[in-house]
């Protein structure tokens, strides 16, 4: 039999705050990190979700000395320091580093390869700064690693190749970044609308999120998610666009739902994926139709936070578990018409609602999808 695996704390730095509490509370009055910013010179202002780099500083130097990090770093370590103070590591404690990008902003004008971009060296230097003594785990695969993180960390530890684990999940716009969903025309010219008629692209976002999982409780733990199911399932349908038919999805979905040995009745939410791209999100419509959840209360949180990529699945399951824990859904923001053909029930107002089971999905580049399911103990 399988140990049980659970979630029992987390973190998050966003431009909505720097911990969980400052992010539910800017999500219950409706507020948004996606506002007009010029990131680049070689790009006009747009839409995006971007930490203050100010506040930023202001907040590293209440903890730190150490200056030898970059932007990006220094994000992670806000969001993993108060799990670290909370629990021990030992020489069973894994470190897992869920990112698509990393350091990529080391390569501006550079004619050498830094060290630092590499991701191994990335999750070394913060392992090594909080004293890990196990090798870092990297998962880097497209927008479903944050996803997948809590997946290797569930199946690492069932395996009985560690305890617990630390899994900390980050990304940050980038010159690079913005390049690449340019190319695409994948960016949209307003505050993103996942899944209304009118969406029209997607809100780049950056934030770093923190989870602690493990299969020993203690009696200290304020709350507890048990990660029941999981997979991924990667469709090849092409190397950006997602399947017409959800397949991917689908398989996910049923996948997950089959080995945490629930029905699809019995899912009370799901916290989508919502890029508020046109085939995205009628991908997602297509596979949650055909698992029979086109009625379970549903949300994006891209229209609070845009896309912040490595960082999105796990930031995002952690405000589902916050949801949950408060028994309030959260509307999908700037939604307004159904723009998908399939039929789904959109989140449109704060609500009172019992949590039990979550569904948390995501979808990426290259036909790559994930599923897990959560249950609040």
């Amino acid at each position: 039999m399988n140990k049980e695996i659970y979630i029992t704390d987390y973190n998050c730095v966003t431009p909505l705050g720097f911990d969980v509490e400052a992010n539910w509370n800017a999500l219950l009055e409706g507020k948004s990190g996606v506002a007009l910013h010029k990131v680049t010179e070689n790009h006009e202002a747009f839409f995006v979700s971007k930490i203050d780099s100010e506040k930023l500083e202001e907040e590293f130097d209440k903890y730190f000395d150490n200056q030898n990090f970059t932007r990006l770093e220094k994000i992670f370590l806000l969001s993993l320091k108060p799990l670290i103070e909370r629990h021990s590591i030992s020489d069973g404690t894994a470190f897992i580093l869920s990112t698509t990008k990393g350091n990529i902003s080391l390569l501006k004008n550079e004619n050498t390869l830094p060290e630092g971009v590499y991701l191994s060296k990335l999750a070394q230097k913060l392992a090594d700064f909080f004293g890990f003594k196990t090798k870092p785990i990297v998962v880097s695969n497209a927008c479903v690693s944050g996803v997948m993180a809590i997946s290797v960390a569930k199946n690492m530890i069932q395996a009985g190749k560690y305890k617990d684990a630390f899994v900390v999940a980050g990304d940050e716009i980038s010159e690079f970044v913005i390049s690449g969903f340019n190319s695409f025309q994948a960016i949209g010219s307003e505050p993103c609308k996942p899944y209304d008629k009118n969406r029209n692209g997607i809100n780049l976002g950056e934030a770093t999120a923190s989870v602690y999982i493990t299969s020993e409780l203690n009696q200290n733990e304020k709350f507890k998610f048990k990660v029941l199911g999981d997979s991924a399932i990667n469709d090849a349908n092409h190397i950006s666009g997602p399947s017409r038919t959800g397949d991917g999805l689908f398989a996910s979905i049923q996948n997950a739902i089959k080995e945490a040995k629930v029905s699809a009745e019995q899912i009370d939410f799901i916290s989508a994926h919502g890029t508020a791209t046109l085939y995205n999100d009628e991908m997602e419509a297509i596979a949650f139709n055909r698992m029979n959840l086109q009625n379970v209360p549903l949300n994006s949180m891209k229209g609070y936070y845009g896309h912040c990529l490595g960082a999105s699945g796990l930031l995002e399951s952690i405000i589902s578990m916050e949801s949950a824990l408060k028994n309030t859904l959260i509307p999908s923001k700037n939604f307004e018409e159904m723009g998908v053909s399939q039929d789904l029930n959109i989140i449109k107002e704060n609500q009172s609602a019992e949590i039990k089971y979550i569904l948390k999905t995501a979808s990426g580049f290259g036909g790559c999808n994930a599923a897990i399911v959560l249950e609040k103990c």
